[in-house]
């Protein structure tokens, strides 16, 4: 069974005034059940547009996505996506904002209470389920954020550069709790990021994009053991090959 995979997608966007725009071109792609892929390339080069075509929001101009031997048409309960923004209900409280999926698909309320309990703790912030997001940090706010995703109970999870706002070291802090809780559900993850760091950091397997048009310049699986630790030669290596993509990227003709 084929359990996420892109089949010669394109992805042209028109403009009445301009010629078209091919935002992606010719991208095929393989992802395993579990597997942690991170897409990492420069600005422009269609990580977002990938994420929001797995995720049903954007449709193919040609090309199919295959979800467990099905084409993608629209959102699906099972994958989920956080964004960068946070996206959060401000007139709704940190445990209403994680339970709003369980809402509309008519969960009970004793049983929302229990799913938004489970995810306070998983998060570490089950003193601050009645309080807004106004009231909460930035990282505090992304954290509410994957609990809401993951209180769908999605088997996907897409994230669009969902630390890029963060401090350094709220940063780190939220990476090493993003792996416990994908070692802990064994879900899939589509994890966009610029970082080479953070890629070499959280994924299975690297997959580097190129620009004009958008397409997959090379797949680079990251053979090294968990935790990661960065003061590793090992990790230092792999963060400088990541980072020699970039500058063959800029060197290469478009």
């Amino acid at each position: 069974m084929n359990y996420l995979k892109l089949e010669n997608i394109k992805k042209v966007f028109s403009n009445n005034s301009k010629d078209d725009f091919i935002a992606l071109n010719d991208v095929n792609l393989e992802i395993k059940e579990s597997e942690f892929i991170c897409l990492l390339g420069p600005s422009g080069c269609g990580k977002s547009t990938i994420l929001r075509m797995i995720a049903g929001l954007e449709t193919p101009s040609s090309g199919s996505i295959i979800y467990k031997d099905k084409k993608i048409y629209k959102a699906q309960k099972d994958i989920g996506m956080v964004f960068q923004n946070y996206s959060l209900m401000p007139w709704l409280t940190v445990q209403d904002n994680i339970v709003l999926g369980p809402k509309f698909s008519k969960v009970s309320k004793n049983e929302r209470k229990d799913i938004a309990n489970h995810y306070l703790e998983m998060i570490n912030m089950t003193e601050f389920g009645g309080v807004y997001p106004y009231e909460l940090s930035g990282g505090m706010q992304q954290r509410v954020a994957i609990a809401r995703a993951l209180a769908n109970n999605p088997d996907v999870l897409l994230m669009d550069e969902p630390f890029g706002a963060l401090d350094a070291y709220t940063r780190i802090v939220l990476q090493k709790e993003l792996l416990k809780i994908w070692e802990k559900h064994k879900i899939t993850v589509v994890f966009v990021t610029h970082s080479v760091d953070e890629a070499a950091y959280l994924a299975d397997k690297v997959v580097f994009m190129k620009s004009k048009p958008g397409r997959i310049y090379k797949e680079i699986p990251i053979i090294m053991p968990r935790e990661r630790k960065r003061e590793d030669p090992q990790f230092g290596k792999i963060t400088s090959e990541l980072l020699q993509l970039f500058e063959e990227n800029n060197k290469i003709k478009k």
